[in-house]
């Protein structure tokens, strides 16, 4: 097989087992699979799979695309002007999980391949992705066990793969105008050749693969606590900056939609409700003001 062959077996199956893995995790609702077809001059498509007001997760999204077209949008070339004018392939699963319960952070974790083309030079191609934790009643075991897993993907790549992509993850993952990260993040990833085609696909491999096993627990060991009305709203409230970062910073979300690619695919990792306050501040000492003390980067791993 081909790079993008096997990149595209990978993800497919992918997209499956993570599907089947929070399945067995909400226990109630299923993923309703949206298989969609880009039409005209821009090729490719993909399979949007969705869940809804499950028994845990009020709403879910794991999907997958495969689109091409004979330009790179410019979320792409601003980093690399390069290839300003290449064709290009690009593929990825990407998803989002919105539980109900508070006390239940959102996860969201991409892993992709793009590769460009030019007429008389050599293909460039690269991968990226990760995986970043938005809670909004953190527990710090929670957290702690959320690197744990991220780290134990990165070891096997070098010793210092785990340091630089949750810095990056830190770096990326960060609202400049609230001054803030957007949660506890994880790993983060991109432009990733330097490895050579084997060794850079088996560690996007392993960051996909570890998802799963960073999430699931954290969800089974969550998803029975208790909560009320003051949660649920804090919950709404916070997920305001989650929708305003995808909007506004998301790189994925722009090369998406200046690519011409389904709208509401690329949206479908916006929450179902949300809330926006004038200017709230949680009380000092409360529950939510504990959050503040987690929205910095900081060493999860020590000691």
């Amino acid at each position: 097989m081909n790079m993008l062959e096997q990149v595209k077996a990978y993800l497919l199956d992918l997209q499956d087992r993570i599907c089947a893995d929070l399945e067995r995790a909400d226990g109630q609702a299923r993923f309703v699979e949206d298989a969609w077809t880009r039409e005209g001059r821009l090729g490719g498509g993909g399979r949007t799979r969705v869940m809804n007001d499950g028994a845990v997760i009020e709403k879910g999204g794991v999907n997958f695309s495969h689109v091409q077209g004979d330009q790179l949008p410019p979320a792409a070339t601003a980093s690399r002007p390069e290839l300003a004018g290449c064709s290009y392939h690009a593929m990825g699963v990407s998803l989002v999980i919105h539980p109900h319960n508070p006390y239940i952070p959102t996860s969201h974790a991409n892993v992709r391949f793009f590769i460009a083309e030019k007429e008389g030079a050599e293909p460039i191609w690269w991968f990226g992705g990760g995986y970043d934790l938005t809670p909004y009643y953190p527990f710090e075991e929670d957290c702690i066990h959320w690197h744990e897993t991220a780290k134990a993907a990165a070891d096997p790549f070098g010793e210092n793969v785990y340091d630089e992509h949750k810095r990056w993850c830190d770096e990326y993952f960060y609202l400049k105008h609230r001054e803030e990260t957007r949660g506890v993040g994880g790993l983060f990833f991109d432009d990733l050749n330097e490895w050579g085609f084997e060794r850079s696909f088996a560690y996007m491999q392993a960051v996909g693969d570890s998802y799963t096993k960073a999430y699931v627990p954290i969800i089974e060991k969550r998803k029975d606590h208790e909560y009320g009305e003051r949660q649920r709203d804090f919950q709404l409230y916070r997920r305001g900056r989650y929708v305003e970062f995808n909007l506004v910073f998301d790189r994925g979300t722009l090369f998406g939609l200046q690519s011409g690619g389904r709208t509401e695919s690329i949206l479908m990792s916006l929450p179902p409700l949300v809330k926006w306050g004038y200017n709230w501040q949680a009380e000092e000492g409360s529950e939510e003001a504990r959050l503040n003390a987690f929205l910095s980067p900081r060493d999860w791993l020590k000691g």
